[in-house]
């Protein structure tokens, strides 16, 4: 891995960091303004919504300039969208605030992952998947304990000390630091080399990206590798977000555990993803990918098995085995898929593709997650039904791959009579 590589990898990872303390941050504020308890998934539900609405044009605007600019002009969106829930009154104002840090991401996304199919060769895409997974795990670790941290009184008063100008509550002092971090990621993104590829638009039309984006959608749903890769990030992506609101809650039933304590515990789920994303990266090869199918069918069987834990240890150890199952399989589809895309239709477009579904994925399911929470559903049952949903559709995956396979083993059988005939 070269210089640039490195680099793309520190911009990554202080970028999700300051995301993942971010959430902490806005769920701490949505409680501190007396929000219904049904508000906090939409936090992520609003943090995603510019991911499916832009998707036709942010693979354009990725693919328009050089990936660096592009991210660095995303974390200075994410900049502005904490200055806005700073300034935040009202729970429907510091919704619409952090909605604009998904802005940010919406666009930062499709560069962050379509330099590194520009950067380098196809056989090296799974290792670089398992670094950046690995890293963007790690950040979620820290990002989402990060923002325990600053919400609790103790750290906050300690940094409320430095009496900053404009800052006078605990809350105010959380977003300037996460504000920062997200400083510090644009500061690497100034330093990412351009490839020199260019994948610029013939037209810049909306009516024509909003096709394009269409053509491209149907392209990688159509592609018999697409479409197996695809299904399966959009199911891994929709139930990661929602995973992170049930630890949230279930912590609070099982541990008694505060929003702080509880925020820990999806840093131990994300600790657990990334040794699962290591293992992938040194175990799977792109051809190997497939493979790994049956483990997202086992995984949601074994989130089940949550409703009987209730000893902290006995926690720790369930999440990380859920998150490395996770890892393990997400990885392999990640790089297919990306390599796959790359193909068909070049960098930034594949990405934004893959974004508008997972994240498509993301708004059913959180919407689903809070519709639940509304009509006060008791959290183990929605642990169960949450695994079912998981194991189900895996299991509908896994015989939609076999039945391809076995139409290509069908027509080639067929290709091979002919030539005999002949």
């Amino acid at each position: 891995m070269n210089r640039g590589f490195y680099t793309i990898m520190a911009a990554q990872f202080f970028s999700s960091l300051a995301d993942n303390a971010l959430l902490v941050v806005a769920i701490a504020l949505l409680i501190e303004l007396h929000a219904p308890a049904f508000l906090t998934p939409l936090l992520k539900f609003v943090f995603v919504l510019f991911y499916v609405i832009l998707a036709p044009f942010v693979g354009a605007f990725a693919d328009s300039m050089p990936k660096g600019r592009v991210m660095f002009i995303s974390n200075t969106i994410k900049v502005l969208g904490c200055t806005l829930l700073f300034f935040a009154m009202h729970q429907f104002s510091a919704l619409a605030a952090y909605a604009v840090v998904g802005l940010g991401a919406a666009a930062y996304s499709p560069a962050k992952y379509g330099i590194l199919t520009e950067l380098l060769p196809p056989e090296k895409l799974v290792v670089a998947n398992g670094w950046i997974e690995g890293l963007t795990v790690a950040s979620i670790v820290l990002g989402t304990m990060l923002g325990g941290i600053l919400i609790t009184p103790v750290v906050s008063q300690m940094l409320l000390a430095f009496q900053l100008p404009f800052i006078h509550s605990d809350t105010e002092m959380s977003i300037f630091v996460v504000a920062a971090i997200y400083v510090i990621a644009a500061v690497f993104n100034l330093f990412i080399p351009n490839t020199g590829i260019d994948h610029r638009m013939p037209q810049k039309n909306p009516l024509y990206l909003i096709h394009e984006f269409s053509h491209c959608v149907k392209l990688l749903w159509v592609d018999k590798l697409g479409q197996i890769s695809l299904a399966v990030t959009t199911l891994f992506w929709g139930a990661g977000a929602t995973l992170q609101f049930i630890v949230i809650k279930w912590a609070e039933t099982a541990l008694d555990y505060s929003l702080s304590k509880a925020a820990q515990l999806q840093g131990i789920v994300a600790l657990g993803i990334a040794i699962g994303a290591v293992m992938a990266a040194r175990t799977v090869s792109l051809k190997q990918s497939l493979s790994v199918i049956p483990l997202g069918f086992a995984t949601g069987l074994v989130v089940m098995l949550m409703v009987l834990v209730h000893n902290f240890w006995l926690a720790v150890i369930f999440l990380i085995v859920i998150g490395g199952m996770a890892g393990f399989f997400v990885v392999p589809m990640n790089a297919l898929l990306q390599h796959r895309g790359y193909i068909l239709m070049g960098a930034g477009h594949s990405i934004a593709v893959q974004n508008f579904n997972e994240n498509l994925s993301i708004l059913m399911m959180l919407s689903l997650y809070a519709l639940l929470i509304y009509y006060e559903v008791h959290i183990y049952v929605v642990i169960v039904l949450f695994g079912l949903f998981m194991s189900i559709i895996m299991a509908l995956v896994r015989k939609w791959h076999r039945y391809n396979q076995s139409k290509e083993d069908s027509l080639h059988l067929i290709g091979t009579r002919k030539i005999h005939r002949h």
